[in-house]
């Protein structure tokens, strides 16, 4: 499995991310000059060779009208990624020229605020593929929910700094068209590194994470540390947030590339993002818990309404095996499988419909295979077919309930039919 390992020891921002992306990239020129050819107002790209600790990499320079964007230098300040972080009511930039609004055609105007539909109007102007453009939309979409919900706004009084919206929208459509084009089939993120201390903004000093970086990185595993200074921006984070499958370790891989997105400040340590692309083996793609108890006490039709009160709870399956019990009574060992999230409550629905006193939970890893569905042409009628693929295997079966209908209107057996509606979903995946 082609899988994308990002690693954030010093947090990130939309630049760092898209210059460590950049170094993975097979036509980096190509790229950049992709990216410059947008039509951005004002807006270029540079990739520049840099190091950081004794490592070299690259920090991709945005600059908007030839000047980079960067932020207030204050004690404790962040990593000077030139990330305005939100908008002129929360933490970003103060605007200089308080000029009338007046956006029109979805672009950008110099010394003006713009607001999320202006930049969701900007992103659908320009000419990269629509995933990519509803990629961007949608990490920009979530940086306005959550400086709405920072600062107690609704989404649509939500300003940006005109410069550093446009050096963020480089920075979100960068890292969206770079994963387009590296194409991992898996994204694993690392626990992110959000810093420590304060941050000196517009409106005064804001702890780390700010209140934005904090909403978009809910859910999430994160850190802080000795390290002063806000590590993550909020375009980063919701970069991060968007695209990545799981947060952990580095999994087993055996890695292709390494990319390496490097910072403009310097600290003790290296202020970079390393990006890993390469294959890791098919693994268990999911998690499981195991709900399981003794029953000794329970008639068998008190047992089968248990089991279908916790079916309709919510679990994934429920099961009884025979079994000894103590005093060498008979009873079922009731089984119920559930989703990890819901443990606790599932719990709770068995002690409550069940005569146990206790139970015991396991977690397992699972493998599982995609589920979908497809409609066949049968001589008698149309039939749909489950299907379930994943791992190199391929499963195809009739529903059961389409097939006897067919059968018990067109007074044919239900073998006759399954066979013909088998053989024409085997007939499609060949064709």
């Amino acid at each position: 499995m082609r899988t994308l390992y990002i690693e954030c020891n010093m947090g990130a921002a939309g630049d760092m991310l898209m210059s460590a992306l950049y170094e993975l990239l097979e036509d980096k020129d190509g790229f950049v000059a992709a990216m410059n050819g947008l039509g951005l107002p004002g807006v270029r790209l540079e990739a520049c060779p840099a190091t950081t600790c004794g490592i070299a990499g690259t920090h991709m320079r945005v600059t908007v009208d030839g000047a980079e964007e960067h932020e207030p230098d204050a004690p404790g300040h962040d990593h000077g990624q030139g990330h305005v972080h939100g908008h002129d009511h929360a933490h970003g930039q103060e605007h200089p020229h308080p000029h009338a609004h007046d956006h029109d055609h979805g672009h950008v105007h110099h010394h003006h605020h713009a607001t999320p539909g202006h930049i969701a109007d900007l992103i659908g102007s320009l000419p990269l593929p629509e995933t990519v453009k509803e990629q961007a939309r949608a990490v920009y979409d979530a940086i306005a929910q959550a400086e709405a919900k920072a600062h107690g706004c609704p989404v649509g009084d939500v300003h940006y700094h005109e410069v550093g919206a446009l050096d963020a929208v480089a920075d979100v459509t960068g890292v969206c068209y770079a994963l387009s084009l590296l194409r991992p089939d898996r994204i694993v993120v690392s626990p992110i590194h959000v810093g420590s201390g304060t941050v000196r903004c517009a409106h005064g000093v804001m702890p780390v994470p700010a209140p934005a970086t904090a909403n978009l990185l809910a859910g999430v595993p994160v850190y802080g540390g000795a390290v002063q200074g806000e590590l993550c921006t909020p375009t980063g984070a919701a970069l991060l947030a968007h695209f990545a499958d799981s947060f952990g370790p580095m999994p087993a891989m055996t890695v292709q590339a390494v990319g390496v997105g490097i910072g403009t400040k310097t600290f003790e340590q290296a202020n970079c993002v390393r990006a890993f692309l390469g294959e890791t083996a098919e693994a268990g793609n999911g998690e499981i818990v195991e709900l399981v108890c003794n029953l000794d006490d329970m008639t068998p039709e008190a047992l089968a309404f248990a089991c279908q009160r916790l079916l309709d709870a919510g679990a994934l399956d429920v099961y009884t095996t025979p079994g000894t019990m103590k005093k060498g009574r008979p009873g079922q060992v009731l089984t119920v499988l559930c989703a990890a999230a819901r443990e606790g409550e599932m719990a709770q629905h068995v002690l409550a419909e069940t005569t146990t006193n206790g139970l015991r939970a396991r977690r397992c890893g699972k493998y599982f295979l995609t589920p979908g569905s497809q409609t066949v042409q049968t001589p008698w009628g149309q039939v749909r077919v489950k299907t379930a693929e994943g791992f190199g295997v391929a499963h195809k079966k009739p529903e059961f309930e389409d097939v006897a209908a067919l059968a018990r209107a067109q007074g044919v057996s239900y073998e006759t039919v399954w066979q013909a509606a088998q053989q024409a979903a085997d007939g499609e995946a060949d064709a």
